[in-house]
């Protein structure tokens, strides 16, 4: 079950987080994978990890809200089955404390980029002749979260995005779906915490952990797994579904 075998998957923001284990995992079970990242460091040691553990990857580096650079890239793809949108930045602040350049950098990377890969991958996934999309969504894009404006702007997009690409190509057979964590600990977390509260490291971690009732943050791991089951066939009769991985954070804390 869950097998990828003759299958080819790009993943953006494949680098770091939940991308980088969404690029080891789908590698572990047999697709050939793209690491796209804005870094080569990261995106060459993701590679290298999945090389290491017997799979075939290898890396793009590219900034995804640059179209042109990004259709390029990816048309020199032979054939496209999977698609993980990944690739994404935060940001704290609210409708008044939110400046508007950050609020065009998140609409460039999370909104832009996302609709950028999928300009570029839906083409050459109706002449491989199919395929499963995954977008990284997050709660934010269904309930309120205090100084997450933009960030839940950014996120419902992708919800929204998520539901029409569903719509607009279910006859080519392409499947779209979106998996909306909850927090997830990955080096981002890390760094917001040393650079919002630093010395408090150690409390704002169980503070943010117990927001979750299940009482801790998710795992990348966990977050890829759900990846591998939608864009596995086995996986075959969903699609314009959103997928909560939060610790019961939406429907316990309501």
């Amino acid at each position: 079950m869950f097998l990828l075998h003759q299958k080819t998957a790009v993943v953006t923001g494949g680098g770091s987080g939940i991308g980088k284990e969404v690029c080891i995992v789908l590698a572990k079970q047999g697709a050939k994978v793209y690491v796209v990242d804005l870094s080569e460091q990261s995106a060459n040691e993701t590679v290298d990890i999945i090389k290491k553990e017997g799979g075939e990857g290898k890396s793009i580096v590219i900034d995804v809200t640059n179209q042109k650079a990004l259709m390029a890239a990816y048309n020199s793809i032979e054939a496209i089955h999977i698609l993980v949108n990944c690739a994404g930045i935060s940001h704290i602040g609210n409708a008044t404390s939110t400046e508007e350049q950050d609020f065009e950098k998140l609409f460039n990377v999370n909104v832009k980029g996302v609709y950028n890969s999928l300009h570029a991958a839906i083409p050459i996934m109706q002449k491989t002749g199919g395929g499963a999309i995954v977008n990284i969504s997050s709660i934010v894009a269904k309930v309120g979260v205090s100084d997450r404006f933009a960030y839940g702007m950014s996120k419902g997009a992708v919800h929204a995005m998520t539901l029409s690409v569903a719509k607009d190509y279910i006859k080519d057979n392409i499947r779209c779906n979106s998996i909306s964590p909850g927090r997830v600990h990955t080096p981002f977390v890390d760094g917001f915490l040393k650079k919002n509260y630093p010395g408090k490291e150690a409390e704002m971690f169980d503070k943010l952990s117990k927001t979750q009732p299940i009482g801790r943050m998710g795992k990348p791991i966990e977050i890829a797994h759900q990846v591998l089951y939608l864009c596995s066939d086995e996986a075959s009769f969903i699609t314009g579904s959103d997928y909560a991985i939060d610790g019961g954070y939406v429907t316990l804390n309501s």
